[in-house]
């Protein structure tokens, strides 16, 4: 399966609880990403496997440079989950190609949460990057801060499309939620959205 470069499924072999998901995309633009499901995903130091039993579980994994979204079968059975795993990961593509400008807008935001000591995230991706995050990863743009701010990113979107509102991962307070949500509403209004 692939994600086309209008960012719409188009082919009748899509999994229907995917192809919903893919529905709540906003219009993206760009080659194509390649989409598959694995059995028993897990990540072992850089790697991803499958069904192995080595590793430490996971639910996906994007590979950028493939332009390709690896998903875990096991996701069919969970669909509300499978669509805010899958926003998660499309997103990953969006970030890279947003540009410095809206990354930047984008941090900026973050970081006036963090001075305003908001505790929480919207995905355990995110909130386990900032929990580790030292003092100096801010201020020197360290690879673990910039690696919060993707996990963030990617974490809001799927959090705003997935239209979940209830989450355990949802530790964020419901006023940071609204800012973010403000800045994704205009980040979208932006039009087609390279990935």
């Amino acid at each position: 399966m692939r994600l086309p470069s209008n960012g719409r499924p188009s082919s009748p072999v899509w999994p229907p609880p995917l192809a919903r998901a893919a529905l709540r995309l906003p219009a993206l633009s760009g080659a194509p990403v390649h989409v598959r499901f694995l059995p028993q995903l897990t990540a072992r130091g850089n790697r991803m496997e499958s069904a192995t039993g080595r590793g430490n579980p996971v639910h996906a994994g994007s590979f950028l440079r493939k332009r390709e979204l690896v998903l875990a079968h096991e996701l069919l059975a969970h669909p509300r989950e499978l669509a805010r795993i899958f926003i998660h990961e499309v997103f990953h593509f969006v970030w890279i190609r947003a540009g410095n400008t809206r990354r930047a807008g984008f941090e900026g935001l973050l970081i006036g949460e963090m001075e305003h000591q908001a505790r929480g995230e919207l995905g355990w991706s995110a909130e386990l990057r900032k929990q580790n995050l030292e003092v100096e990863d801010r201020r020197e743009r360290t690879r673990r801060w910039r690696e919060y701010l993707c996990e963030s990113f990617c974490d809001t979107a799927a959090w705003f499309l997935s239209r979940h509102r209830e989450h355990e991962e949802f530790t964020l307070a419901p006023r940071f939620r609204r800012r973010r949500a403000e800045w994704f509403q205009e980040y979208l209004r932006s039009g087609m959205l390279p990935y």
